[in-house]
């Protein structure tokens, strides 16, 4: 019969979890897909790549809200049975609260490893992905991002001005200043331009102009009749390279062994090898590693925050500011450990420090309803 009693309980935790994880994610989705719109806007990437873009920050997403909608979850259902007096009915059947406890610190290992899943593998890959789809775009929409008597500059270290634009789809008078290097460019002048796509690659045809080049202070120009500028080997001015979010757990963690000298050779991988593996951006590996390491390991901490609920019945004259106690301590914990990142650094003893707070949070608690569930059992 117990394991019915928790098999239902944890069946209903589960499903409202889902629920508003799912929603929260939803709304946050649409909200930030919105945002994402500037891909296409302003730096003329094309709707596949803002679409694939935007589905894989869905993980990314899951990650920031699933501490929330774990403790919203489980406090809700708890205090619903307790209003239902469907928990006086648990205890009442035999089942002792540190038992209660009990399994819902072990049911709360299912969270904290789908947590460790989601952050530690599943939002670097996806992150890395979706990074890897701006980096392959070739500027689809670049053509109709341009704007007649507006300077354009969605291309980095290129900028292209043009009078107008017929019928027929050709540019007039045409401006370009390619931006080659801090002491080098090249200016172009045309009285005509036509977009053409060759084997996959953009190609602007220009008639009738100047080119003039700018090579460490000296002028050099030459007139054309028809020149050719291939506008797909430009970058859009998004970022394109990998971040420390970006890179995968297992190299992140072989970048510290190999900066801290606890393994001089791994696999014959050196910091070279692996991406954003500088001294520099140690820090910045720490908090990251921290994030998907250690943060998953407070959805334990937050449940136990959410059993507190057990210790006192509704029909208690303090239960309403008791609630609002425990809800208030949920989420000053939950912006605690969001930001507790901020904490790690370079230090190795204070990084370890960090590290054992979750286990020390929920030792604490723990040992708080010991001495609170003797003190009524007296």
């Amino acid at each position: 019969m117990k394991k019915i009693i928790y098999r239902n309980l944890a069946t209903d935790c589960i499903k409202f979890f889902l629920l508003t994880l799912f929603t929260i994610s939803i709304i946050i989705w649409v909200l930030q897909a919105v945002n994402y719109l500037d891909f296409v806007v302003e730096d003329g990437h094309g709707f596949l790549v803002y679409f694939n873009y935007t589905l894989l920050s869905f993980p990314k997403i899951f990650s920031r809200i699933y501490p929330f909608a774990i403790f919203i979850s489980f406090s809700y259902i708890l205090l619903k049975y307790e209003e239902k007096n469907e928990l006086i009915i648990f205890w009442n059947f035999g089942i002792k609260k540190i038992e209660f406890i009990h399994f819902f610190v072990k049911f709360s290992f299912l969270f904290m490893f789908l947590s460790l899943l989601l952050n530690a593998l599943i939002v670097p890959l996806t992150q890395d992905k979706a990074r890897s789809f701006i980096r392959s775009s070739n500027l689809d929409l670049f053509e109709s991002m341009l704007k007649p008597k507006k300077f354009v500059d969605i291309i980095k270290d290129l900028t292209i001005y043009y009078d107008e634009k017929d019928i027929n789809g050709e540019l007039k008078n045409i401006f370009l200043n390619d931006k080659l290097s801090l002491t080098n460019s090249q200016t172009t002048y045309a009285k005509k331009g036509v977009f053409e796509v060759r084997s996959n690659k953009k190609i602007l045809v220009l008639y009738d102009g100047k080119t003039i080049n700018n090579v460490n202070g000296k002028i050099y120009e030459f007139k054309f009749d028809k020149t050719d500028f291939n506008i797909s080997r430009f970058n859009s001015t998004a970022i394109i390279y990998q971040k420390t979010q970006e890179t995968s757990t297992v190299e992140l963690v072989q970048c510290l062994l190999i900066v801290n000298n606890f393994k001089k050779n791994i696999v014959n991988k050196t910091m070279k090898d692996i991406t954003n593996c500088t001294a520099q951006n140690l820090k910045n590996i720490y908090e990251e590693l921290y994030s998907r390491l250690i943060k998953p390991l407070y959805i334990t901490f937050l449940i136990t925050i959410s059993l507190l609920f057990i210790l006192r019945s509704k029909s208690d004259p303090t239960f309403k500011s008791y609630k609002f106690k425990v809800y208030f301590l949920g989420f000053v914990f939950i912006i605690f450990f969001e930001s507790s990142s901020k904490f790690a650094s370079i230090n190795l003893l204070q990084n370890s420090f960090i590290s054992i707070l979750p286990i020390l949070f929920v030792s604490m608690i723990y040992l708080y309803f010991l001495k609170t569930l003797r003190i009524k059992k007296k």
